[in-house]
Order: C-alpha cells, then sequence, then structure tokens
C-alpha cells in the first residue's frame, strides 16, 4: 500500500451509524426537494452573504446529513434567493432555510 503522508484523522470521520437524523428528516419532509442535493456548490458560489459571513448552503445540507446543528447558520442567511435561481436541480433554497428557521422556533 502507498503511503501519501496523510489519512483520515480521529475528529474528522463521522459515524454515520451514531447520528440522530431526526432534523434532517423534519426538514425533508417540508423540503422534498433536498433529497435531490448534489452538492454541487453553485447555491454557495452565488451566495451573497457567503463571503462575509461563511453561509453555505451546500454546508448546511451536508451538516444535517452529519446529524450537526445548524442553527448559528440560518441566521447568515440573507433570504436573497439567488441559490434558489442557480439550483441545477431546482431546489427551493429560500423555503428550505425558512422552514429549518421554523423548525427552531426563530422568525425570519
Amino acid at each position: 500500500m502507498i503511503d501519501f503522508g496523510f489519512g483520515l484523522s480521529r475528529s474528522s470521520s463521522v459515524k454515520l451509524d451514531e447520528v440522530d437524523l431526526g432534523l434532517y428528516h423534519k426538514l425533508e419532509a417540508l423540503e422534498p426537494g433536498v433529497r435531490v442535493c448534489m452538492s454541487c456548490g453553485s447555491c454557495t458560489s452565488t451566495c451573497t452573504a457567503g463571503p462575509w459571513s461563511g453561509m453555505s448552503v451546500r454546508k448546511l445540507i451536508l451538516n444535517l446529513q452529519r446529524g450537526k446543528d445548524v442553527e448559528k447558520m440560518l441566521s447568515c442567511c440573507m433570504l436573497c434567493g439567488k441559490c434558489t435561481m442557480v439550483c441545477p436541480r431546482g431546489i427551493n433554497t429560500r423555503h428550505l432555510i425558512l422552514s429549518l428557521c421554523r423548525i427552531y422556533g426563530k422568525k425570519q
């Protein structure tokens, strides 16, 4: 086997069998389009808030699929809708953010 000088660190590995996907499933019920996200990054590249806040719908969805808390990311979104316009899968990412805000009990 070839040694490339790097590998997975324990802190970055995710045990998907132990992840709580409750929040992701709640979102999936409200915005079924989240299932077809292919993590292309189009939403992230057009995000108005991204360069200043680190907002990324792509990261948000990936973190939800890994059972991580995304509440802090929600406050960074300006709800401009540019991400929805460029999504090649037609996911209503604006509705996705609003649905997550409702799940967390936040007003946007």
